[in-house]
């Protein structure tokens, strides 16, 4: 259930960057735009991990910032694995994929603000 409404407020997130930034495109049913946000959630949870590793030099330089290039190019990903499986979504290029992983990031965190975990209220 966990992994459905975190794909859920992916999607969202990802719908609402396509709304609101330009380069960021998406054609087709909503469930195409849920299969790019699980794409998108198994990149954040494979490659991230290492990209961040990598960068962690400049994360402390730049006191965290580059996380937003980091979160870019995880867009950028996305998009390109997106359309090898034959989904139309596309970003094109590195300035849309910030603003986008903007996007995602700020519209993810308010929804996910509302979605209450279900194991910490069981506990209680």
């Amino acid at each position: 259930m966990k992994f459905l409404m975190r794909t859920l407020v992916t999607a969202i997130a990802l719908w609402a960057a396509t709304r609101l930034v330009t380069g960021i495109t998406f054609h087709g049913s909503f469930l195409a735009l849920a299969g790019v946000a699980i794409v998108f959630g198994i990149l954040n949870a494979f490659v991230r991990p290492i990209l961040t590793f990598l960068s962690f030099p400049l994360l402390i330089v730049t006191l965290g910032f580059f996380i937003f290039v980091l979160n870019a190019v995880m867009l950028l990903l996305t998009s390109g694995l997106a359309s090898r499986f034959g989904i139309d979504f596309h970003v094109s290029g590195f300035g849309a994929a910030f603003w986008g992983a903007i996007v995602v990031s700020m519209v993810s965190f308010l929804l996910s603000i509302f979605i209450r975990d279900n194991r910490s209220e069981e506990e209680r």
